[in-house]
């Protein structure tokens, strides 16, 4: 009978399975569901104040507190995640950290992700950048990408607005001390970077240059001197504590750290091959307060990202200061996005057609920025050089076991005819063993003449 009256029985609610708690809902909703069953409203009500004011041991040792987060466990609030962007992004954030705060010490040097995974690849934004600018990609274009992307950006109503209300915010001088308000530039770039298809952000913020005047263009996107530069540079782990106060900020950090944490187990040293969701953590990042990234240069030859911190005055931290640095600065996943991003290649692409032969570079000439409808760049290709890769090509061999060489050869493999500008990768042992076979074929004749002599 019990078997019966259960078939016959009413569906799950939604955002319920038939167990009750395990289908994952975002935690707004999560909250929801949980207000609406007694026992665990109370729980939650019980956990947040065993929270408030204490530090996670003490509120351990209470069993009050550990019969609160052991049936919340079993609540779709453990689950839950927030989607970026969404309506209550806010307060389905200060949902998430309510819970895992306490669940976690809270002190660990990386945090999970609250956001959901991203599933879509670079390819996605490929296919789609064409159609809502109307410019097909052009690889091989002699034109400067990040003077095109603000071009493209113009051509659409929604992000010309909103890109040109965060120059003027953070471009407006408040008296003779204060430059710009600090405060208004990061929300108006937040708004730009939360609201504008990342079709148009990533070009903005991604272009490749091999011209200087393009690269100091790409590296003035964001307004540094408002958004990223301050008189001094804060230490990096009181930067890192400053943004894990607000809940905003440290699920970005979170974010950025779950999706581009260098992962040398898979081919393009990201997390899951992932490129999109690296560029899209570094993008929500941005003004996430002052742990705002940005280029550090004007660099034409490497791609080099830092937060506005540095490690001095760190003490026995100066080594975890060093690594949290590094993550930025030194990170191969992130730069091997930004540089798949700049080429048009994704991970799963690989070209058809072979590579065209390699036309030698034409003089550069430096020249000042210039308004988005003038042309500041006279020689613009589609690729930058990596660091890494330049140090093995120039000093070959000698570095035929390094860490550096292999993490080359993944890059030159998945770029491998689509830069015309990087040469083709040959195992050097092959090459060795081709060469010495090139050596022995012509002795051969002789020998067979002697013999028959």
């Amino acid at each position: 009978d019990e078997i019966l009256r259960s078939l016959a029985g009413p569906a799950s609610p939604p955002g319920q399975d038939p167990h009750g708690w395990r289908v994952p809902v975002d935690c707004v909703r999560a909250n929801e569901l949980c207000a609406a069953e007694p026992s665990c409203s109370s729980r939650y009500r019980t956990l947040r104040q065993c929270l408030a004011g204490r530090d996670r041991n003490t509120m351990l040792a209470n069993k009050e507190c550990q019969a609160a987060l052991e049936v919340l466990q079993e609540s779709p609030l453990y689950d839950c995640r927030c989607k970026r962007g969404m309506k209550k992004e806010l307060q389905c954030l200060q949902i998430y950290w309510s819970i895992h705060l306490g669940l976690t010490e809270g002190e660990e040097f990386y945090e999970a992700s609250p956001y959901e995974p991203v599933t879509s690849r670079l390819s996605d934004i490929f296919r789609l950048a064409s159609i809502f600018s109307g410019m097909e990609p052009a690889p091989n274009s002699k034109s400067n990408h990040c003077l095109d992307a603000a071009k493209a950006c113009n051509l659409n109503d929604n992000c010309k607005r909103l890109r040109s209300v965060y120059i003027s915010t953070c471009s407006k001088e408040i008296s003779a001390t204060e430059h710009c308000s600090r405060r208004k530039c990061h929300k108006a770039l937040r708004q730009f970077f939360d609201r504008v298809p990342s079709e148009y952000t990533y070009r903005l913020l991604f272009c490749s240059c091999k011209d200087q005047a393009c690269a100091e263009r790409r590296r003035q996107t964001i307004v540094p001197s408002c958004s990223y530069e301050d008189k001094d540079k804060p230490n990096c782990l009181d930067l890192r504590n400053t943004c894990r106060t607000d809940h905003l900020c440290r699920s970005r950090l979170a974010d950025f750290h779950t999706n581009c944490q260098a992962s040398f187990q898979s081919l393009t040293s990201c997390p899951g091959d992932n490129y999109q969701a690296c560029l899209g953590s570094y993008a929500g990042l941005i003004a996430g307060f002052d742990m705002t990234p940005n280029y550090v240069d004007a660099s034409t030859t490497s791609i080099t990202i830092s937060p506005w911190c540095s490690c001095r005055g760190s003490g026995n931290m100066e080594e975890e200061c060093e690594k949290f640095l590094r993550d930025f600065t030194e990170n191969p996943c992130l730069r091997n996005a930004i540089q798949a991003f700049g080429n048009g290649t994704d991970v799963n692409l690989s070209p058809k057609n072979p590579s065209p032969p390699v036309t030698p570079l034409p003089k550069m000439e430096k020249s000042p920025a210039l308004p988005d409808d003038i042309n500041d760049s006279n020689t613009m290709y589609d690729t930058s050089v990596i660091t890494t890769c330049t140090s093995v090509q120039e000093h070959g061999p000698k570095l035929n076991k390094s860490k550096e060489q292999s993490l080359c050869y993944s890059e030159t493999q998945l770029t491998t005819d689509t830069m015309p500008d990087q040469r083709t990768f040959v195992d050097q042992k092959a090459g060795g063993s081709r060469q010495r076979a090139g050596r022995i074929l012509p002795v051969v004749p002789i020998l067979l003449l002697k013999l028959v002599v």
